[in-house]
């Protein structure tokens, strides 16, 4: 007996998507912990934004709490890839706590520049979104009232920095690169003298993931983005593909919620993922569509990634 017709679709898959290099050591930051220590290792904040991962890692013995208040005595404690304030490891040399930083390099590069313009009495413009884990570690890397967070153009119009201070800025590395360039230029043109970074600030992974959005995008008629929506450079995919002219774009954290409805025959859909996504939920997703349609896939890559970031040295014996 002959299979069903299926209805033709095409999918676009953007390239580079999926896990970044601080993604990829963050996890092998926890896995190698276990190894090293024994259950339970604890982690302090979702290690990255992707309910997949955590609940694999949970399988293998990690427990995740809020706050270094929640790690009982004796046991170790991780810091997720987002960064951590200052408080958050001098609360566990307080206590005695072993603990492994699995904050990202390039999240890490952001706090030293932080550091670097404190310490030359610069007041710093933090470009990013309020309550975001990695906001909340830049910020907490400086006294306090040394730093004004600044998410829109019209922010920058009502910042009131203090007077005579010299100024700089610095951006969370998750952001939107034109969005992010927009509000970089209002900073410049009202205050002609800030300084910037030494070096980009947003990170080569959403830099990329977000071009290869933008490279597919025209020719989509549905877009999905793979992430959580606690995930900001997930949530900036869907915006950049909206912006570039996709009539629909959608973030779904896995195959079971996608819109099939909205998705046509003869339609062509996009498909990426965040840098906290695991490449499994867009085979899932492939493998979903294919019992809907007759499926083929073009890949479009704009750039091949090398970036590896090294472990911490705790964890190299």
């Amino acid at each position: 007996m002959n299979a069903p017709h299926l209805p033709p679709l095409k999918i676009l898959l953007a390239a580079p998507r999926g896990f970044c290099a601080g993604v990829d050591r963050a996890i092998l930051v926890v896995e190698r912990a276990l190894e090293k220590y024994g259950a339970p290792v604890y982690v302090r904040h979702e290690i990255v934004h992707n309910h997949h991962v955590v609940d694999s890692l949970k399988a293998k013995g990690a427990v995740f709490v809020d706050e270094i208040s929640d790690v009982p005595d004796g046991v170790p404690v991780i810091f997720s890839a987002h960064g951590v304030p200052k408080s958050v490891p001098a609360e566990a040399q307080a206590r005695k706590l072993t603990y492994v930083d699995a904050t990202c390099p390039l999240v890490s590069k952001v706090h030293v520049e932080a550091e670097r313009h404190a310490r030359e009495d610069r007041h710093i413009f933090l470009i990013g979104h309020t309550n975001h884990p990695e906001v909340i570690g830049t910020m907490g890397q400086v006294a306090p009232g040394t730093m004004t967070l600044i998410e829109t153009v019209a922010d920058v119009q009502k910042a009131a920095p203090p007077t005579g201070k010299k100024l700089a800025y610095v951006t969370q590395t998750t952001l939107s690169v034109d969005d992010t360039a927009e509000i970089i230029a209002a900073l410049q043109k009202r205050f002609p003298e800030i300084a910037p970074p030494r070096k980009e600030d947003i990170c080569y992974a959403t830099t990329n993931r977000q071009s290869a959005a933008k490279a597919i995008a025209t020719r989509c008629d549905v877009f999905i983005v793979i992430g959580a929506p606690t995930s900001s450079n997930s949530n900036r995919l869907v915006e950049v593909a909206q912006r570039s002219g996709c009539g629909f774009a959608q973030l779904v954290e896995q195959a079971s919620m996608i819109p099939w409805d909205r998705i046509k025959p003869g339609s062509v859909l996009g498909l990426t993922a965040g840098a906290s996504a695991p490449e499994v939920l867009v085979d899932d997703v492939i493998a979903m569509a294919r019992q809907r349609f007759e499926v083929t896939v073009e890949q479009v890559t704009v750039t091949e990634e090398t970036v590896k970031f090294s472990l911490p040295r705790v964890l190299h014996s």
